[in-house]
């Protein structure tokens, strides 16, 4: 009994220790779990969790690669002018004019369309705006910034004219560089607003790859890049918005690229890249309400910008070609064309005394249809064509003449010399006391012009005077001002008054009227021919 008593005993002694252990694990565990969830109730962000930072990747696209490839070529361009003494008293100080283009193969003269406040270069002549009638700025020292990008090893930069424009010192920088390089300029062109600069240093200096504006599509892609405000090496993207924008009509060298790119004051002169990393324009103007992006930037095609840098290197000038001829380049050509015949063409609205044009039996009211057997749809396509053929070189042109064709070839001068009164003042004339002319249709006042009146304008053939034009008019909408000389109605001559109403009372509304005025220069003393039409509305006031 003493074993069976003893082995109970153990047994009891077994389970009663396999129960404490029981109950100490679960009280253990009941601890645990108790701390656990306390700890947990007092962080800041429950149920968040902790970020990892991955291991680094290069997440690389087109838009980066060409930006690493241009670092080295698009370049910070800042400029400082210093004081001028003035040899003039501020009291008898002239205002500065602007300069109005000729109506050569240039096209319309004139000071723009109206919106000289609403577009904007991205830098500007700290000393005026161009020649506009701007008040003389205070005699300090004054600073500016722009862009550029290097286009040759020997450290050859492209930028715009306006950057750089009479400033005393142009300084250089490159994107981690701190070198400042003291660029100076080999030649400049106002026409088309660019510069070329040059920078010397121990080193060579990366060029940026040129690629071909014409092959530029509405819908590409491209990147900007320069110093917006200073800011260096800014890459901005967007895409082609349209091609061939003219901004201005007294610059008719300027076609531009249209991008929404943005771009802003400091990014003028700054390259924009395709898809290839190939420079196809500079950077160069904006539309803006504001003076900073809006959405509309404009770029010179690479191709005009190489034709000009071109020319620099080699003679530190730009000369272009000519033939002698002047047109109107508006919207009421075609008009001006169905009057007198043509479906397409340029008319010779004047041609230069002695040029080319002239000497080769081209007359004024002319249409050139075609040089070299290729169909000129519009002036700026005739300018181009004619301008970079090299002075000295023969062009073959088709000509339409009272409903006949004939060719004519013409040897291309240089075009500012056949041109050289838009750089010239005229004498000075007195003011005439304007008179009361008789009130006639298209919105025109006009008024006999008497042999001794013709003398002291300087008149070298017989008109009427335009001495009013009534606003919102027919007249007033094809481009007729006051002072104008009309000379001939649909090719029959004017002489008097009682000839325009003549030729008034056979149109009807519909019909295309064709005018041809003298409109005077400076002072009013030296005359230019000039072809105005447009379709005769019922309302012919």
């Amino acid at each position: 009994m003493s074993i069976f008593r003893k082995a109970r005993s153990q047994k009891l002694l077994s389970f009663t220790l396999i129960l404490f252990t029981l109950s100490l694990g679960v009280v253990i565990g009941t601890l645990i779990t108790t701390g656990a969830k306390a700890a947990k109730d007092n962080v800041a962000a429950p149920g968040a969790s902790p970020l990892v930072i991955p291991s680094p990747v290069q997440l690389s696209n087109q838009f980066t690669v060409i930006a690493k490839q241009a670092e080295p070529s698009v370049v910070n361009i800042s400029t400082d002018y210093l004081p001028k003494q003035s040899s003039q008293s501020p009291r008898t100080m002239p205002r500065r004019r602007q300069q109005q283009a000729p109506e050569d193969e240039d096209g319309n003269g004139g000071n723009g369309n109206g919106m000289d406040d609403f577009f904007f270069r991205f830098f500007g002549n700290p000393f005026g705006n161009g020649g506009g009638n701007m008040p003389d700025m205070p005699q300090r020292k004054s600073s500016a910034l722009g862009s550029g990008v290097v286009v040759d090893r020997a450290g050859y930069i492209l930028t715009n004219n306006h950057v750089v424009d009479k400033a005393d010192r142009i300084k250089v920088k490159f994107t981690h560089d701190p070198t400042e390089y003291d660029a100076k300029v080999v030649g400049s062109d106002a026409a088309t607003d660019l510069a070329v600069i040059r920078i010397e240093g121990k080193r060579e200096f990366t060029p940026a790859k040129v690629g071909n504006s014409e092959a530029v599509q509405v819908g590409d892609w491209v990147l900007a890049i320069g110093s917006p405000l200073g800011f260096q090496e800014t890459v901005t993207a967007g895409i082609i918005s349209a091609k061939g924008r003219d901004l201005d009509p007294s610059m008719q060298f300027q076609h531009f690229i249209q991008t929404d790119a943005a771009i802003n004051p400091g990014n003028s002169g700054g390259p924009l890249f395709n898809m290839n990393g190939e420079v196809i324009g500079i950077n160069t103007a904006i539309a803006s309400r504001s003076g900073g992006y809006q959405g509309i930037g404009f770029a010179l095609p690479i191709n005009m910008a190489a034709n000009v840098y071109n020319q620099i290197i080699k003679t530190g000038k730009v000369v272009r070609g000519g033939i002698g001829i002047r047109f109107r380049n508006t919207e009421d050509s075609r008009d001006l064309l169905r009057a007198y015949g043509a479906k397409n063409g340029v008319f010779v609205a004047g041609v230069a005394p002695g040029g080319p044009a002239e000497k080769a039996g081209i007359k004024e009211q002319d249409i050139v249809t075609a040089i070299n057997g290729k169909p000129i749809h519009d002036g700026n396509e005739l300018l181009d064509k004619v301008t970079a053929t090299p002075v000295g070189s023969s062009l073959n042109l088709t000509v339409l003449r009272d409903g006949k064709e004939r060719q004519v070839s013409v040897t291309v001068a240089d075009l500012a010399q056949l041109f050289p009164d838009q750089f010239g003042g005229g004498k000075g004339a007195e003011k005439e006391v304007p008179s009361e002319g008789t009130q006639a249709r298209f919105g025109i006042s006009i008024e006999n012009l008497s042999a001794d009146r013709q003398k002291n304008m300087n008149l070298k053939e017989p008109g009427v005077l335009i001495s009013d034009v009534v606003p919102g008019s027919f007249a007033e909408d094809i481009g007729m001002v006051a002072k104008d000389v009309l000379t001939a109605i649909n090719r029959q001559p004017v002489k008097t008054v009682d000839d325009v109403k003549r030729i008034q009372s056979t149109l009807k509304p519909g019909d295309a009227v064709a005018f041809r005025v003298l409109r005077g220069g400076r002072n009013q003393q030296e005359w230019q021919p000039l072809f105005l039409a447009g379709t005769l509305p019922a309302n012919a006031q």
